[in-house]
């Protein structure tokens, strides 16, 4: 396994929300700008909802990965999920497995978001055959 780390830009677009049971579904879709070792672009989706305690929620999304990983070039799709249990957050993004195209085919990995002073970072431990 590799370690690179890097920074991205971020755009989150809020979509209409979805009601279930009087539980209010938020839906957003996702664009990144990656730069670092691992350059390029992402689109996806996110699903949120508040628990009915101050301090808890919840998050999935899918994020399609477009990028340059150390002069390799192809996609991959990132799992997210996340909860915030009355405070406590615990995050986890894997890459879906299989789901590389082109020189990242076979890539397998995990991606750590950390955001300090409001820049929003990356740790990107993976594996290639």
């Amino acid at each position: 396994m590799k370690t690179v780390k890097g920074t991205f830009e971020i755009k989150l677009e809020p979509k209409p929300g979805v009601f279930a049971e009087g539980v209010a579904l938020n839906a957003l879709t996702i664009d990144k700008t990656l730069s670092g070792p691992l350059s390029g672009t992402t689109k996806g989706m996110v699903m949120s909802v508040m628990g009915g305690v101050k301090g808890s929620a919840s998050y999935v999304a899918l994020e399609v990965v477009s990028a340059s990983l150390e002069d390799k070039v192809g996609t991959f799709v990132l799992q997210h999920n996340g909860i915030v249990d009355r405070g406590q957050a615990s995050l986890t993004v894997q890459v879906v497995p299989d789901s590389g195209t082109g020189e990242l085919e076979g890539i397998k990995g995990t991606f750590d978001i950390k955001v300090e002073d409001g820049v929003h970072a990356y740790e990107f431990t993976y594996a290639l055959p």
